[in-house]
């Protein structure tokens, strides 16, 4: 499975992004999707995470980002609203063949990242 992230960029705090995450591969609706991010000198953290339309989220995003997916595009959803200057990181899509939850460790695929920056 390949996975290509696009979608991020500069943005007021209080703005929206969307970031998307094409994958490769027939078997897509059947993968967990999560989201993670990482801030320049800090762990990756966790952010979002689909699996069929069951959806969860770190306790920093609830309320404000939406993941979704279109299996028949092959592609997953972050919808980002009221961004802050903390989420400024490299976030990056991720994929599971099985049930999947917060932990990097259980994903087996990852994107190359998109850069989503919140200046004050």
């Amino acid at each position: 499975v390949q996975l290509q992230a696009s979608g991020g960029g500069l943005v007021q705090a209080g703005g929206s992004l969307r970031l998307s995450c094409a994958a490769s591969g027939r078997t897509f609706r059947s993968y967990s999707m999560g989201w993670f991010r990482q801030a320049p000198g800090k762990d990756r953290e966790f952010v979002a995470v689909v699996w069929r339309e069951t959806a969860n989220y770190a306790d920093s995003v609830k309320g404000r980002f939406t993941i979704s997916r279109d299996n028949a595009k092959n592609t997953v959803y972050l919808q980002m609203n009221s961004l802050k200057p903390d989420d400024t990181a490299t976030y990056y899509c991720a994929a599971a063949q099985a049930l999947a939850g917060t932990e990097p460790d259980e994903y087996d695929y990852w994107g190359q990242g998109t850069q989503v920056t919140v200046s004050s």
